[in-house]
């Protein structure tokens, strides 16, 4: 009976947290070489936390990566450093700039964005660094190509993902093992929601980067989007600039990331805000996956995240 009362007693975010800190240890036990994948964004901060508690009062059992596009917002990537540094972890950083010094990423235009080439600067970094797992934040409610992920998600030697060419993950079996070149993005929160994590970042009492909370900006109307007005996004002819008070439901490169109207400044109204809102997180915020499904399945197809 006390097992039963126990068992009971445990909210859905204590099992969620249970099966993503197995997870990280299944990629501890498995993989050789893995990588953690920290942006300074919300999701990677709460896989931060979990990875201490699978493994604490000891070192993580892998570094840290954050592939740069070298137009991402200061907040975040100040966090990103000082995060890294109060936990004494090894952070790696790689730029798409670098790529674009090497020639292995050529922008169509000047102010094409530099987003979708991140994943040419991962390949390149996993091969620098021989990693065969890289452990990211992406949740399966985000959009309907994230939907189609394993836990475990196979790579080939050429760094390409194929939905259709996935291990079968029965029972919460997982199967890590990769030959030479080959590749694994585990995906320890897979199942959460983004309810799920503003939750978790409320309970465990989580910093996050100054602009997940609701702050005065000058934004332009565009396509149904709130675009920021920064030298990277400039308003247009014809725009009409206005201060509003908003916040980042996610967080990435400044030319596809969008914010919406809000005046949630704590962690307990954004919960209260996302449990009502009934827009997609990305469908609202990123201007890169406005597109279709098809466009991101193909970016995945090569590589991204």
């Amino acid at each position: 009976m006390a097992t039963n009362a126990t068992a009971s007693a445990r909210s859905h975010l204590d099992w969620l947290e249970d099966e993503a800190i197995y997870i990280l240890r299944e990629v501890a036990g498995q993989c050789s070489n893995p990588v953690l994948l920290f942006s300074g964004g919300k999701d990677s901060i709460c896989l931060l936390r979990l990875a201490e508690k699978a493994f604490r009062p000891g070192r993580f059992p892998f570094p840290l990566l954050h592939i740069d596009t070298g137009h991402n917002y200061a907040e975040v990537t100040d966090f990103r450093d000082r995060r890294a540094a109060e936990l004494g972890e090894r952070l790696i950083v790689r730029s798409v700039e670098d790529s674009m010094k090497r020639g292995t990423v050529v922008l169509k235009t000047p102010t094409e964005s530099r987003n979708k080439h991140q994943s040419v600067t991962l390949l390149e970094a996993i091969e620098e660094f021989g990693f065969d797992c890289c452990i990211g934040g992406a949740r399966r409610d985000e959009e309907k190509a994230r939907a189609k992920e394993r836990i475990m998600s196979f790579r080939d030697e050429f760094g390409q993902w194929d939905p259709k060419n996935q291990r079968p993950e029965l029972w919460d079996l997982y199967n890590a093992r990769v030959f030479k070149g080959e590749n694994i993005r585990a995906f320890p929160i897979s199942n959460w929601t983004e309810l799920d994590v503003w939750q978790y970042i409320e309970r465990e009492g989580l910093a996050l980067p100054s602009i997940y909370f609701a702050h005065t900006r000058p934004v332009v109307r565009r396509g149904g989007a709130l675009v920021p007005v920064t030298p990277l996004t400039p308003p247009r002819d014809g725009d009409a600039v206005v201060d509003l008070s908003v916040r980042f439901r996610t967080v990435g490169d400044i030319t596809c990331t969008a914010p919406v109207e809000s005046d949630a400044d704590t962690v307990a109204k954004i919960v209260a805000e996302t449990a009502a809102t009934t827009i997609t997180e990305r469908g609202a915020t990123r201007l890169d996956d406005q597109t279709s499904e098809a466009s991101m399945e193909q970016r995945k197809k090569e590589g991204y995240f």
